[in-house]
């Protein structure tokens, strides 16, 4: 990734050619928000929390996985509890590195089976792991939302009705998923109203629509 843009490597499954942009950022910055005005600019949005819940459902491969290497404490019948896993997780490192060797290779397999299965030309993959899981493999331009901390910090607390120390705890710990060697293409700053944020994206994939000539779905089907 540069800043010059020099990607150059759509990805191609089958017979299509896709321009895939990957979006990342700390918790509370707004990845959602970006990825809907993208959605709105014809992108077709792969959310791979979405992808991970639904591998996730009661008695599919991925939950018996998951018990099979944490055991009956995080389930509940043949369901995943995921708050139990969440809180086995969250303060354990090892324990984090145990389950995201088994769910994200999962996750990666889905995500490029909805890749070989779309003629969608423009994909947007968000994820908030999208460089320590290994899915940045698959992107051609990588996008991180930001924003303020004490914008961040009031999201969460107004939001997700978490307590002050809870959502600096989190923040903390999802800071460390977009490294500082990272190199983004473009970087999205979520601090204020949409109006602005909108602006930001519709630059960028403005830019990107110069630079690779990409069209959206309803553009290629009209042409």
């Amino acid at each position: 990734m540069t800043d010059e843009l020099d990607l150059g490597r759509h990805l191609r499954v089958g017979a299509t050619r896709h321009f895939v942009i990957g979006l990342t950022g700390s918790i509370a910055a707004g990845k959602s928000t970006v990825a809907a005005l993208l959605a709105e600019q014809g992108a077709l949005v792969i959310d791979a929390d979405d992808v991970y819940r639904s591998l996730l459902q009661p008695g599919s491969s991925l939950s018996q996985q998951v018990a099979e290497t944490f055991g009956p404490r995080v389930m509940a019948g043949d369901a995943v509890d995921r708050t139990a896993l969440a809180e086995i997780v969250f303060d354990d490192p090892a324990a984090l590195a145990r389950l995201e060797g088994v769910t994200h290779p999962a996750v990666e397999a889905r995500i490029v089976d909805e890749l070989k299965g779309t003629s969608a030309p423009l994909i947007v993959i968000e994820a908030v792991k999208l460089i320590p899981s290994g899915l940045v493999r698959l992107v051609d331009s990588l996008w991180v939302v930001t924003a303020q901390p004490t914008v961040r910090e009031r999201r969460l607390v107004e939001n997700r009705g978490l307590d002050a120390v809870t959502a600096k705890a989190r923040m903390a710990a999802s800071d460390e998923v977009v490294p500082f060697s990272a190199q983004p293409d473009f970087v999205i700053d979520n601090s204020g109203h949409l109006p602005a944020t909108r602006a930001a994206v519709y630059e960028a994939l403005d830019r990107l629509r110069t630079e690779f000539g990409i069209g959206t779905e309803s553009e290629r089907l009209s042409s």
